[in-house]
């Protein structure tokens, strides 16, 4: 009866721990500024969370054939039911999904707080509507006639 339902939650647990090291890299990669490597952490990411949006139906879907509603109730009271082996292994879910919010919600910050850098850098050397340099090399700062940067 339980053996199914724990053979889905071993590989929900294996996919949200796979995606919480993902989560991990991707810090990483955000705090040493490694950005080529993103877009390739993001598809892989993306991949992962399908992953695990099916497994998660997958369980819901094994609770429901036992008798339980679909979602965590649900998922607390099949488990619970299904004895001590597959409790620990709801709780093991429970516990990785948890870590993988808050790496993921982490790397938001993160992302914001570079984003906001750059946005105020780009205003910063847009303002006022003049090029910080111009074409000769000169430093152009404000309204001012500007200087060559080679004379100091």
């Amino acid at each position: 009866m339980s053996g199914r339902l724990r053979d889905v939650l071993a590989r929900e647990l294996a996919a949200i721990e796979v995606y919480a090291d993902l989560l991990e890299g991707e810090a990483t990669a955000l705090s040493t500024g490694d950005f080529a490597g993103l877009p390739a952490l993001a598809e892989r990411k993306s991949e992962l969370a399908r992953e695990i949006s099916v497994l998660g139906q997958e369980r819901d879907t094994e609770q429901q054939a036992l008798g339980f509603a679909s979602g965590r109730t649900g998922a607390d009271a099949a488990c619970a039911a299904a004895g001590a082996q597959t409790l620990q292994a709801w709780h093991a879910v429970l516990e990785s999904a948890a870590l993988a919010h808050d790496r993921n919600h982490r790397n938001g910050v993160m992302i914001h707080t570079h984003l906001d850098f750059t946005r105020k850098t780009i205003n910063f050397l847009q303002a006022g509507g003049q090029p910080l340099y111009g074409p000769d090399g000169s430093h152009k700062a404000g309204a001012g006639s500007g200087h060559s940067l080679a004379r100091g």
